[in-house]
């Protein structure tokens, strides 16, 4: 399996992604097309590889069978070529929708564009660090702290 090409092009993909979501209208469209078509895609594409690579019929370049279940057995695992691939399928897939979120709610809650901005490219980029700036911003706009905190 190519693992540098499936790479690039997920990589790619994603990035195209959070352009659109960090510059494109909020319009309902571009919303439904980034997560179906960004979060979607990218999601169905980590399926499409895992599931053969558990099942044994693609090999992820271990050299061993994947193994979640020790610290050696992930480290073995993600230090692979598909193993890695896979994984940052997983980050790209789950961070896209956080950011998805993160720019949703920021636009219910008010937030201008030019605050969401760098929280979401720390969510692209940091992952769960930008979801902690943001859920930090956004209790700025509240009074209480579970309705700062609980997605809606």
């Amino acid at each position: 399996m190519n693992w540098d090409l499936i790479f690039t092009v997920t990589n790619i993909y994603a990035m195209v992604m959070w352009l659109i979501l960090l510059f494109a209208p909020r319009k309902p469209p571009f919303i439904t097309g980034l997560f179906y078509g960004g979060v979607g895609l990218l999601a169905a594409s980590y399926a499409g590889i895992m599931i053969p690579l558990m099942a044994g019929l693609i090999d992820s370049g271990a050299g061993a069978a994947m193994d979640f279940s020790s610290l050696a057995g992930v480290q073995q695992t993600l230090s692979s070529p598909g193993g890695a691939t896979i994984g940052w399928i997983h980050y790209l897939a789950f961070d896209l929708f956080v950011g998805i979120w993160v720019a949703r709610n920021a636009d219910k809650y008010g937030f201008a564009r030019w605050i969401q901005v760098p929280i979401l490219l720390f969510t692209f980029i940091l992952g769960p660090i930008g979801l902690v700036l943001y859920l930090m911003l956004r209790f700025t706009r509240h009074n209480k702290v579970a309705d700062a905190v609980i997605p809606e």
